[in-house]
């Protein structure tokens, strides 16, 4: 990809391992590695203000919190590396908007889809990985207290992971579905061998 930096973003569930990846192809690829809601000191702001279970927030609300916060990332990060040719790695991106807030709260997709667009200047990534895992399995992986997004309760994680699972099947070109509970280097070794053939390594 010939003067321009390679987007990969990480998609999942709670506790999907998504992190983990991400780290390992960054450090793989010696790419900017960066994380949604957050990656700007504005965007960490606007994470701190979402994931905190004292907050009532209204599903609106959150949508629109979670553009704001992913349009300062494209703004300030994401876009001017990609143009400086920089590979760039994020640990969410679109794709959770439209199965948190469509698939999960219940906005209608389409204006979700418009909202995130229009946050992102139309960028999409290059390629989605998506960990996928059973809300079940995922809750026996945390060792800490929920923040307000894990405490949604089962039937909003596995409205979700529905939701990703038909966001991969509409586009499969775009999209790379591996099974979250295979060991942590089968699925960083699947990731790279995916990855190298979208840059050309």
């Amino acid at each position: 990809m010939s003067g321009r930096g390679a987007f990969i973003a990480f998609e999942g569930g709670e506790a999907s391992g998504k992190s983990t990846q991400a780290a390992r192809l960054a450090a793989r690829l010696d790419a900017l590695l960066t994380r949604e809601p957050g990656g700007t000191e504005l965007g960490e702001r606007i994470r701190a203000l979402l994931l905190d279970p004292v907050w009532s927030v209204a599903v609106r609300t959150e949508a629109l919190l979670m553009a704001a916060a992913r349009a300062q990332h494209v703004a300030e990060v994401i876009e001017p590396a990609l143009a400086a040719g920089r590979h760039v790695v994020t640990d969410r991106f679109t794709a959770s908007s439209l199965a948190y807030q469509g698939f999960g709260r219940g906005l209608p997709l389409d204006s979700v889809r418009s909202l995130s667009a229009f946050a992102t200047g139309g960028l999409e990534p290059d390629l989605y990985v998506l960990l996928d895992i059973d809300p079940a399995a995922a809750a026996t992986r945390r060792d800490r207290a929920h923040d307000r997004m894990e405490a949604a309760g089962v039937e909003f994680h596995v409205a979700v992971r529905e939701g990703f699972l038909a966001l991969a099947a509409s586009a499969p070109d775009r999209w790379l579905v591996l099974d979250a509970s295979l060991s942590v280097d089968e699925l960083a070794a699947t990731i790279a061998s995916r990855v190298a053939a979208i840059i050309g390594a």
